[in-house]
């Protein structure tokens, strides 16, 4: 998905809502333990309750590689499934994923060949030839002949978790922050038509340091709802003129309840959040 179209669906449907899809076989309900395969049934029913509400899903690799094989597999089927019924959403493969050489031009076939998803979050911190490969990497045509599709980098910039402190907020003798660093820098190796950056919803003011730096970019931006953070910040700091932000929310949506009416009140809080950010575009 480019840019431009990525933006329309935004205008589209007035929101800027991302679903992450993190679904844990003790969080969802117990009724879908009977399923043959119950993290693909959980994802169906949240996938087509929210649709309508949200422009991006992400699924977190984590949930799904601690079943083996079997997570993989709902995995692929859970893309499948949105490209098949929901092609204009943007599909995150929230991986974390960034090692040198060969290692990420696998990396980047797997997700932007075999998978083909959307985007991909990459960790940058081992510098230019752990990110490149996202970028650069030929994919193979489809077996249709089709050429790959546009596909994005999502780097991580500034996340939210305590720890960040260690590392991304040290200041060098300039005075320039860790992670205004690698922002900075990794403009050099990808543009705003194929790079965005994770920066996490609970620094608030923060986000005005962000646009100091990546005027234009896109940013992925988790940690509003369960986590805390303030959509109304987010925006008044991280807005522009064409959006730029994708707010994810994972547990505040999907976990919202385990009865059998889950997928009717994500729907519901899916809505809410929807609605906030039309209000907020305008």
């Amino acid at each position: 998905m480019t840019r431009q179209e990525l933006i329309a669906n935004i205008r589209r449907k007035k929101s800027f809502l991302c679903v992450g899809l993190d679904t844990d076989l003790q969080k969802i309900p117990e009724h879908l333990l009977k399923e043959e395969d119950p993290i693909f049934a959980f994802n169906k029913a949240i996938i087509d309750a929210t649709a309508p509400y949200c422009v991006a899903y992400k699924p977190n690799l984590a949930f799904y590689e601690a079943f083996g094989v079997k997570g993989l597999m709902a995995f692929e089927k859970t893309v499948k499934y949105l490209k098949q019924n929901y092609p204009d959403q943007f599909i995150i493969a929230d991986a974390k994923r960034g090692d040198i050489g060969n290692t990420s031009q696998m990396y980047a076939r797997t997700f932007f060949g075999e998978y083909d998803v959307d985007a991909l979050t990459v960790a940058p911190y081992m510098g230019e030839d752990s990110v490149t490969p996202f970028i650069d990497s030929p994919l193979p045509t489809s077996p249709e002949g089709k050429k790959p599709k546009n596909h994005w980098v999502i780097l991580l910039a500034l996340t939210s978790n305590k720890g960040s402190f260690d590392f991304q907020l040290t200041e060098d003798k300039q005075g320039e922050r860790l992670f205004e660093k690698v922002i900075r820098k990794s403009q050099e190796w990808g543009n705003d038509e194929n790079m965005m950056y994770v920066v996490g919803a609970t620094r608030g003011e923060m986000f005005r340091d962000i646009r100091r730096v990546a005027p234009t970019a896109f940013l992925l931006v988790p940690g509003v709802g369960a986590q805390g953070g303030s959509l109304e910040e987010v925006c008044k700091y991280g807005m522009i003129a064409d959006c730029g932000l994708l707010v994810n929310s994972s547990r505040a949506i999907i976990y919202a309840d385990n009865t059998e009416h889950f997928a009717q009140v994500a729907a519901e809080k899916a809505k809410e959040m929807a609605d906030q950010m039309a209000r907020l575009l305008k």
